[in-house]
């Protein structure tokens, strides 16, 4: 399963309306744009995480989370570090803080969407957006993606496990080749996984709706202000400093 699902299906959030989960991460991704990454930025982190693990998100799960996209944030901010002239290739004049501050009005956008993926399974995030009425055909395909995903990793899982049981990951050189081998021949088997499953649908009289179960949890004005607030507490923090 994706560590987002899992974390979400785990979550002491996982019951609380969705409105007032997706009001929280929208706003918080609005402060990391509009304030300025020193406090604003910094402050939006902060909070994400914090709120994330009293949701009963591990600590160690949040930072394996964040992990990838800090990294691609890490690799885009390197080209802010350099400046070059005719004098050649240089440290920019500003010593990195363009590229600091970048990064962290990134992380700090990065974790208010983290907060709503770690708390609310995939499939109550779909029924939202139904609900809200983004076309059916949008939702579908999104949920179909997502569905996929569950594919390629159990054909990848398939695939590793045939290749260890033949000893194929002995070795680095033996471990590289397999891993080759492996991304080569992926995608083919997943499509054919998904091929199969959509004429399983299809015997099944399949009308182009996957519809999941999701409850409907209305939101509280309490729940809707406590967001407000905290939001509005936020933004003056931001602002103020």
């Amino acid at each position: 399963m994706i560590l987002a699902d899992r974390l979400a299906y785990a979550s002491r959030w996982r019951r609380r309306p969705l409105a007032e989960k997706s009001l929280l991460s929208a706003g918080l991704l609005a402060l990391a744009l509009a304030l300025p990454p020193v406090p604003g930025g910094a402050l939006v982190l902060g909070t994400a995480t914090a709120l994330a693990l009293a949701a009963g998100t591990p600590a160690s799960a949040w930072i394996r989370l964040m992990a990838a996209p800090a990294a691609f944030v890490a690799s885009g901010s390197l080209a802010l570090l350099a400046e070059m002239d005719a004098a050649g290739l240089h440290l920019a004049a500003d010593h990195g803080r363009q590229a600091g501050l970048v990064a962290l009005r990134a992380l700090a956008a990065i974790a208010a969407l983290l907060l709503l993926a770690a708390t609310t399974p995939t499939p109550d995030l779909i029924q939202g957006l139904r609900r809200l009425g983004v076309p059916a055909e949008l939702t579908e395909l999104a949920l179909s993606i997502y569905r996929f995903i569950f594919v390629l990793q159990d054909t990848a899982a398939a695939m590793h496990a045939g290749q260890a049981a033949r000893l194929g990951t002995d070795g680095w050189r033996r471990r590289v080749r397999s891993a080759g081998m492996l991304a080569a021949s992926l995608l083919p088997r997943a499509l054919d996984r998904a091929h199969r499953q959509e004429t399983g649908l299809a015997a099944r009289c399949f009308d182009g709706s996957l519809r999941t179960l999701s409850p409907l949890r209305p939101a509280s004005p309490a729940g809707l202000i406590r967001v407000a607030v905290l939001l509005a507490l936020l933004a003056g923090a931001g602002t103020w400093a």
